[in-house]
């Protein structure tokens, strides 16, 4: 059976939908809407993410709820059946003993973010950060959180390359840990649902999210809505009880909301892991005491002369036998643009290039228990650089089977 598409778009009212009252058209600004979801608008509510009612912190059965989960992740220890997602943490030791860690993340309450958050620590005041991708950033350096959990890449979808200009941009902040999180994309809706008639007839998701899961969608002849933010949809969903509607999302939105899991795994490629930045400043007093050695050394740096000297710079890490795993390049957003002249030529005409920021991940730590090799390559590396900044050296931890 085919699958039937909608998208569910949103936002604030300068960018609401208008009908034409020529031809019946609807004109847009980021996505379209087709005329079968504009008659269900009229029947059943429709997601908007800023129109969720506030939680308030008192009194009903909503907020008694949200208040555990808060103390599960603040005092709940590895084992614990009443634990969220008990296992074991990443990080452990001294630092631990005290209050819990507060981890700022880039979203809202059920959101991978989140899972990351509190698969990396033992005790952890999971923060979300819904102001925009910097606000996480923002949280860390502004001392109300004491580090910061960013996804970087995901193995289908590749780099989330916004993170990387931040991290640019925020050149106190420090690379202190790396997580690689196996993504369960699981099948949510209200408890029943699944047993009732009318059975689910709708899906709703973040357009990534409906991409890895679409063989599934397929098989199951579902309609498909494309929301902005997955968890917010999951919060939606239980709290107008739309039993005809499923959610595609993490188990931990699931027990956010208390939304039932129809279906775990469907999405189309297992393999389908998202990579993750732990982030610290250096003079936290929470500093990086009790993870695991450093194995891995992030470097960004930008060349004097352009592009042109890349295989300069990374022969410096080869004749050294030290193993570049990855390379990213960002705009140089300072001097985006270089101009060369070309003196052959009669008149002086000159080229322009684009300038770049790139970063690279070494296999060994850029710290004091292994200085030759290292300390050598950055000395070279400067050499033909305008500027070299060590991003972090960290701990790779993949929870990966």
């Amino acid at each position: 059976m085919a699958m039937a598409f909608r998208c569910a778009y949103l936002p604030t009212w300068e960018t609401q939908l208008l009908s034409s009252p020529d031809d019946g058209s609807c004109r847009r600004t980021k996505f379209a809407v087709t005329n079968a979801l504009w008659t269900t608008r009229k029947t059943k509510p429709v997601f908007d993410p800023l129109k969720l009612p506030t939680v308030q912190r008192s009194g009903d059965l909503g907020t008694a709820l949200l208040d555990r989960l808060e103390r599960i992740y603040k005092e709940g220890m590895p084992g614990n059946n009443d634990g969220l997602l008990p296992m074991e943490p990443l990080w452990a030791g001294p630092l631990f003993q005290g209050k819990p860690m507060r981890v700022a993340y880039q979203g809202v309450r059920g959101s991978y973010c989140q899972e990351a958050a509190v698969r990396a620590f033992q005790r952890c005041d999971a923060l979300p950060c819904e102001g925009g991708m910097d606000s996480a950033f923002e949280a860390l350096e502004s001392n109300d959180a004491d580090r910061a959990v960013v996804p970087v890449e995901n193995s289908l979808d590749g780099v989330i390359e916004r993170n990387y200009d931040l991290m640019l941009r925020h050149p106190d902040l420090h690379v202190v840990g790396e997580l690689l999180l196996p993504i369960n994309h699981c099948l949510l809706a209200v408890r029943g649902a699944g047993k009732r008639s009318p059975a689910v007839k709708t899906v709703v998701s973040h357009p990534q999210a409906l991409a890895h899961c679409q063989q599934r969608l397929v098989a199951l002849g579902v309609q498909v809505e494309a929301v902005d933010n997955a968890a917010r949809a999951a919060r939606f969903v239980a709290e107008n009880r739309l039993d005809d509607t499923a959610v595609i999302g993490s188990e931990i939105a699931g027990r956010e909301y208390g939304l039932q899991v129809l279906e775990e795994e469907i999405q189309d490629d297992s393999s389908n892991t998202t990579r993750f930045l732990i982030l610290s400043k250096p003079n936290n007093k929470n500093n990086n005491s009790s993870a695991l050695p450093g194995s891995k050394t992030t470097v960004a740096f930008s060349l004097k002369e352009g592009t042109a000297d890349l295989f300069k710079a990374l022969s410096i890490f080869a004749v050294r036998d030290i193993e570049v795993t990855k390379i990213e390049s960002r705009p140089q957003r300072k001097n985006p643009l270089r101009l060369v002249m070309n003196e052959e030529q009669d008149g002086g005409s000159s080229k322009c290039y684009f300038e770049y920021v790139f970063f690279v991940d070494l296999e060994v730590p850029a710290t004091d228990d292994n200085p030759s090799s290292v300390k050598r390559a950055l000395d070279q590396l400067r050499q033909i650089s305008s500027f070299v900044r060590i991003v972090g050296s960290y701990s790779t931890i993949s929870i990966v089977s």
